[in-house]
């Protein structure tokens, strides 16, 4: 089943979930570790995770707009019965944080990347520059990528903790939805 059912998530959105889920904590992990490298002189280590850190950044926001047609295309399954109205909104509202963090992460990336004149490749490929050289934007920019980038993290642990506490708390089959295996 490659498709959604109104009961399941099909083969292509839990491939997208996953792949996305295991990349977006890789690139932050990558992301913190950088940023604790020292900066003095020329560290070659930092730069080369810097641009690891760039490329898939740029893939993340191509998958976002991949995941993002998906979701649009395909019917979503239904959340789980009996669960107060305050669950469902907020289900709703982080899975919808998620998408605007998604996109919001590589693009103010690029930006702060522009506004150093650094340029930003995927794959081989130089993207544009967003913006021109500016230093004063290009320090906004980082502080702009840092803190959403905490706030991504609190999605995750609050998104990852509501999953458990489905499966193993309230033993329904929010988890099994998007878990990869046998198809009902």
């Amino acid at each position: 089943m490659l498709v959604n059912t109104d009961q399941q998530y099909g083969a292509v959105a839990i491939a997208l979930h996953w792949f996305m889920a295991v990349l977006l904590v890789a690139l932050i992990v990558l992301g913190l570790y950088v940023s604790d490298l020292p900066d003095v002189g020329f560290n070659k280590q930092k730069i080369l995770l810097i641009l690891y850190h760039k490329e898939y950044g740029m893939l993340a926001l191509g998958l976002a707009v991949v995941r993002l047609a998906w979701r649009i295309g395909n019917v979503l399954p239904v959340l789980v019965e009996n669960i107060p109205d305050w669950q469902k909104v907020a289900a709703r509202f982080v899975h919808l944080s998620f998408y605007g963090l998604m996109f919001a992460l590589p693009i103010t990336g690029w930006l702060m990347s522009s506004a150093a004149s650094i340029p930003v490749y995927v794959f081989g490929v130089r993207l544009p520059d967003l913006i021109g050289h500016n230093e004063h934007l290009f320090q906004v920019f980082i502080e702009v990528h840092k803190w959403l980038s905490y706030a991504l993290i609190g999605f995750i642990l609050v998104h990852a903790g509501a999953a458990l506490r489905h499966h193993f708390l309230c033993r329904d089959d929010t988890l099994k939805k998007i878990l990869p295996g046998k198809r009902r």
